[in-house]
This record gives structure tokens, C-alpha cells and sequence, in this order.
């Protein structure tokens, strides 16, 4: 599998950046061959053997366990969701926001929507946003996304705990095809071999804390972390600057810390950055529309604010740890009056690159006249939610491999984004319709759901996708993260550019809304 480690490198090494291979040691025992001996054999004839296992809940593992159990060619199939946490039931809608909100795309709520979640979300809380202004702290240049006429939704802000409500109430009505263990930990994986001798075992054994073993076909691992994703720009690869049959299957979904990735030896790809991320929820100095998202680039990191109603908002300032660290112990006041002046103010703006900015500008408009989008200013917040101040550290991370025999990786355990493109979510909602797809058609062709032929297609496919997403994120964060005037200059000049191109724009936001 070395060829695809060369290729994650080679895509990340062409961005100029020092990375970190990580090879995991197994931290648990692994048996990778295990001899079915008399003394045993009657245990492993009381294990259930299911067809599909996801290790690891929350919002795309339960995407993932739903989108399987709805699947027409995939009916009568045993899958199992193995969740840590408790059953998240919600009979009504708190009063208070969560900090932990998600930017679903178009394409992710057609995949909720396909599972029967939407409807759910849309009847307790959600608020679509219809325009997107992100812009320099350090020059006057800015760029606009919106729809014609403001008509259509571009994307929907979505506590994470509300998408899990209304994905669990779809999974309870699926308990015929689907089962879930919730506060179930895994502490043993047992790897069948690709070619099992006679000897060897022919599945996936899972083994949970309370002693329990189960075995699969296919293993699904995938994210039960506090996912971070909260905005943003779209997809900054558009930058303007630069089976029938009874195999079982086990997917890995748990987390940028994933177990399951560790202990079968995948290298990782991954870098922290020296940044952590602030969140709060915000309330308004006066009710409005507010169904614009904002975003500024600060020279110590991105600020954004989402809308959540009329008078809320949910903020994530991603800046250095110390700055963070002084950001949470602020008084209230303080912490208000630093956010306004984060959107606010102009000190890091130079004559120089202000006067170069608008004569570009002014060029481009003799080209273009009537093309260009004019500023918004973004509203002023007035305080926060009661102890909703909270931060994450920020970091980048790629699996080298999204499969191994009967296993495949998906959301944070095969990739782990900055939350500055609000793509996190979307990238996980993303592997979990490629793959449901593919095992829904190995299963109408009588396939073997954990044969590395339909998994290969699932790795190559969400790879192709990924990783120019994850490399144009990685840019991004880093162009934005200087003052130096030559740097400022050339992304004050793409920004310009792309805000007076609308078929340009309409590109981005296409891509944007999969």
C-alpha cells in the first residue's frame, strides 16, 4: 500500500509544508489470526455475526447506520451501530443554543433528507442562510456568495445535538433492520487474514467492555470526537488566489484518534496548528433577517459568525492558543467589545494596500461595470449565552489508506479538516453516500459486502474529492495567517477578481453545496 502513502505525501508535500507520517503501535493486543480451537469453538458459535458493524456514533455514524437501513438493496441485512454515548433523545428543543453547530451543505441535507432526519430538523431548529461575505482584515477586499434573488437557501446552520436527535428518532424506527448499543466501548479488534487459512478466523471480531464479541463482515469506523465544524467560506479549493450474500463488513468511524485506524498500522498524515478555536453563542444588538454567514480574515486566524435565529448567532474566532486563553477569561463585556472589534475595525489595513486595492478595483470595474457585490456590514453583537465560552484546538489529518480487509474508515478516523471552510461535516455526510451507494450495489450484484473490490472504489473515489479539498483548506488557513504586504496584495487582488466573476462564483458555490 505504499503507493498511496506516496500519494497522500506528494499532495500534501506540494504545498511546502513539514508533515508528520504517523505510524501507529498498536496500544491494545491485536489478533490478527485466531485458531478456533474445542475449547472456544461453542463460545464463537453464540457470536452474533452481523453484516455491516459501524464503530463509532454521533452525526455520521448515525448517517451511516440509517443510510444502510433504508437502503432497498440492503434489506434484511444485519447492521449494527455501536454508539459510546447515551441515546440522545430529544422530546423538545432546549432554550439555549449549543456552541456545537455544523454547516450542512445542500448535499448533506439531501442525504438527511433521504434518511428521513430533515424533517425531523427542520421541525425543531434549524436557520438557512441565503448570502456569504467573507473579507480582509488587512485591505478592503471582500467577496460575496448568494443566489439569484436571495431565492435559494446556500447552506443551514444545525446544532450538532439536534441532527443527532433526529437521526436517533429515525433509528428507533429502523430497529428491524438496524441495532444499536449505546454506551458500548470497544476494547479488542480481532483482523481476519485476506486470505484466511482454514485455521483462521473469517471475520471482523469485535470485543466490547462488558465482555461481549461480536464478529461482522464489514467494519465501518468513522467519528464520535467533538467535531469542530463551524464554517466556512466555500470550497476554498476554488480560491481565487492559487451483495446478497452473507459477508459482513465492518466501517470505522471512530474519530481523528481512531482505534480501529491505529491498530490495523495506517499512517496518518497530520499537523497541529498552532491555533485554537473560541466558541460562543451570540446574541444580537437588535432582532434582524440575519441570513448572512460572515467570515473575516484576522492575521492571527479566521473570525466567523453563523446565524442561528433573529437575535442569535454562533461564533468560532480560530486564533493562537494565548490569544484563545485570554478570550475565555474576559469578562463578559470585554469578550463582546473584542469580537465587535475583530468584525469592526481597521487597524491592520495600510495606506499602501488600500490604495493599490482600489485602483485594481477600479480597473476591474471598467472591464466589468456592472459585475461586483456591494458590502454588508455584519451586526454588532450586544452579549453572549450563559457559559458558552469554549475552545478547541485546531489541527490537520489524513489516513493514507480509507480501507483494509473488511474495513473501511470514514468521517474524522480518514480525514480531519480547519474549521475555517465548514467542510468537516459535510466531507463525513459525503463518505457516507459514496459508500452506501457502493455496498448498495454490491449487494443487488450478490457481492460480498467487505471485498476489497467495491471498498477500493470507495477509497479511490472519496480520496479524488478529498484531498484537493483538504489541501486548498490547508492553503487557505495559511495565506490568511500573514499581514506581509506582498502576500496581502496578492490575495487582496484574487479576492477582487473572483467577487467581479459570477460564473466564477456560481462554480465555487456548486462545488460547495455537494
Amino acid at each position: 500500500m505504499m503507493h498511496k502513502l506516496t500519494k497522500a505525501a506528494l499532495a500534501f508535500n506540494g504545498l511546502g509544508r513539514c508533515f508528520i507520517i504517523e505510524k501507529h503501535v498498536p496500544a491494545v493486543k491485536i489478533i490478527r489470526r485466531g485458531l478456533v480451537s474445542a475449547e472456544h469453538g461453542d463460545d464463537s458459535a453464540k457470536n452474533e455475526v452481523y453484516d455491516v458493524i459501524i464503530s463509532g456514533g454521533g452525526m455520521v455514524g448515525s448517517a451511516m447506520a440509517c443510510s444502510l437501513g433504508m437502503d432497498p438493496n440492503l434489506v434484511g441485512k444485519k447492521i449494527l451501530l455501536l454508539e459510546a454515548g447515551n441515546k440522545k433523545v430529544m422530546d423538545k428543543v432546549p432554550d439555549t443554543y449549543s456552541t456545537r453547530v455544523s454547516s450542512i451543505s445542500p448535499g448533506s441535507a439531501t442525504l438527511l433528507s433521504g434518511v428521513g432526519a430533515w424533517e425531523h430538523i427542520t421541525k425543531m431548529r434549524c436557520k438557512p442562510y441565503k448570502k456569504m461575505q467573507v473579507w480582509d482584515a488587512c485591505s478592503d477586499a471582500l467577496i460575496t456568495f448568494d443566489k439569484e434573488n436571495l431565492q435559494d437557501e446556500m447552506a443551514y446552520i444545525v446544532e450538532n445535538d439536534i441532527v443527532v436527535a433526529a437521526l436517533t428518532k429515525q433509528l428507533d424506527s429502523l430497529s428491524d433492520n438496524v441495532k444499536v448499543k449505546y454506551r458500548s466501548k470497544v476494547v479488542k479488534y480481532t483482523w481476519p487474514m485476506p486470505h484466511h487459512a482454514a485455521d483462521s478466523i473469517p471475520w471482523v471480531q469485535v470485543t466490547l467492555a462488558n465482555g461481549e464479541t461480536l464478529q461482522t463482515k464489514l467494519l465501518v469506523s468513522l467519528t464520535t470526537s467533538h467535531n469542530l465544524d463551524l464554517f466556512l467560506c466555500p470550497s476554498p479549493f476554488f480560491s481565487p488566489l492559487f451483495s446478497f450474500s452473507s459477508s459482513v463488513f465492518q466501517i470505522g468511524a471512530d474519530g481523528p484518534n481512531s482505534m480501529v485506524r491505529r491498530e490495523l498500522g495506517i499512517p496518518t498524515v497530520k499537523w497541529n496548528y498552532d491555533q485554537s478555536a473560541v466558541v460562543a453563542v451570540l446574541h444580537l444588538s437588535e432582532p434582524t433577517e440575519n441570513n448572512v454567514a460572515w467570515q473575516r480574515f484576522l492575521p492571527t486566524g479566521p473570525i466567523a459568525m453563523l446565524p442561528l435565529s433573529d437575535t442569535e448567532s454562533s461564533l468560532v474566532w480560530s486564533t493562537s492558543h494565548r490569544l484563545a486563553e485570554e478570550l475565555l477569561e474576559l469578562d463578559e463585556e470585554s469578550f463582546v467589545d473584542a469580537i465587535n472589534s475583530a468584525f469592526w475595525s481597521n487597524e491592520n489595513q495600510s495606506e499602501l494596500i488600500e490604495t493599490a486595492g482600489s485602483l485594481f478595483r477600479g480597473a476591474l470595474s471598467t472591464i466589468m461595470p456592472s459585475a461586483g457585490s456591494p458590502r454588508q456590514l455584519p451586526p454588532s453583537v450586544a452579549g453572549i449565552g450563559p457559559k458558552t465560552r469554549v475552545m478547541f484546538p485546531l489541527g490537520m489529518g489524513h489516513a493514507s489508506e480509507y480501507i483494509r480487509h473488511r474495513v473501511a474508515l470514514i468521517g474524522d478516523a480518514a480525514h480531519r479538516v480547519h474549521p475555517l471552510a465548514g467542510q468537516g461535516a459535510n466531507l463525513g455526510f459525503g463518505d457516507v453516500a459514496c459508500l452506501t451507494q457502493l455496498l448498495s450495489q454490491a449487494a443487488f450484484n450478490g457481492k460480498d459486502l467487505g471485498a476489497m473490490q467495491h471498498l477500493l472504489e470507495y477509497e479511490t473515489e472519496r480520496q479524488r474529492h478529498n484531498l484537493p479539498m483538504m489541501a486548498a483548506i490547508d492553503l487557505m488557513k495559511r495565506l490568511y495567517s500573514t499581514n506581509a504586504a506582498p502576500v496581502v496584495l496578492l490575495r487582496t487582488f484574487g479576492l477582487q477578481a473572483t467577487n467581479m466573476l459570477p460564473a466564477l462564483k456560481e462554480q465555487i458555490m456548486a462545488f460547495a453545496s455537494k
